[in-house]
């Protein structure tokens, strides 16, 4: 899920947007009826779907599927490292990021982060753009388009401003909106 694909069958076939939806609603079943899944992306190497808190409407995690096994994991990078919330990690960074807070306010706010991103974009990948600045517990993410279309996505830390483009995907294929 790092990077490839799960599978070294070479018959095995992807398990579909909507079982991978049905994969992260499995796997959020442990947190109670306050998640909810939202967005399934299919990509290349992976689905990805992002999860919000039902009563605050506030983006909670980002998860991985696998392609083939329909296996969950929460997502590398930002997800792990800047959630301040949701993130096992979020007490173990000694509480640079408000550790555990239970709050979205963050310095960087969505549409400094929208410019923060497209400023990275400019500089290190031209020809992409923004859209949108979903805000999770100490960051946000934002999908990046390709002459209007969905591309893949990065994520803009809330304190600091740091960028992070997430590169563990692959080619974006196909998204399904669930709703709140």
């Amino acid at each position: 899920m790092m990077g490839g694909q799960g599978t070294s069958n070479p018959s095995a076939r992807p398990i579909g947007i909507d079982r991978a939806a049905e994969a992260a609603r499995n796997y959020i079943r442990g947190y109670g009826a306050k998640l909810s899944v939202t967005e399934v992306m299919e990509f290349a190497w992976n689905y990805y779907a992002e999860v919000e808190e039902k009563d605050t409407g506030i983006h909670a995690m980002e998860l991985l599927v696998d392609k083939f096994s329909g296996a969950v994991s929460p997502e590398m990078g930002p997800n792990m490292m800047w959630n301040a919330k949701y993130s096992p990690m979020a007490g173990m960074m000694g509480g640079s990021y408000q550790g555990g807070a239970t709050t979205v306010a963050m310095p960087v706010t969505p549409e400094k982060a929208a410019q923060l991103a497209q400023q990275f974009l400019d500089t290190n990948i031209p020809g992409l753009a923004v859209d949108g600045a979903d805000a999770f517990y100490g960051y946000y993410t934002l999908h990046t388009l390709k002459n209007g279309e969905v591309e893949g996505m990065l994520s803009v830390n809330g304190f600091t401003g740091a960028v992070w483009y997430h590169t563990w995907h692959g080619p974006f294929v196909a998204m399904k909106d669930f709703g709140g």
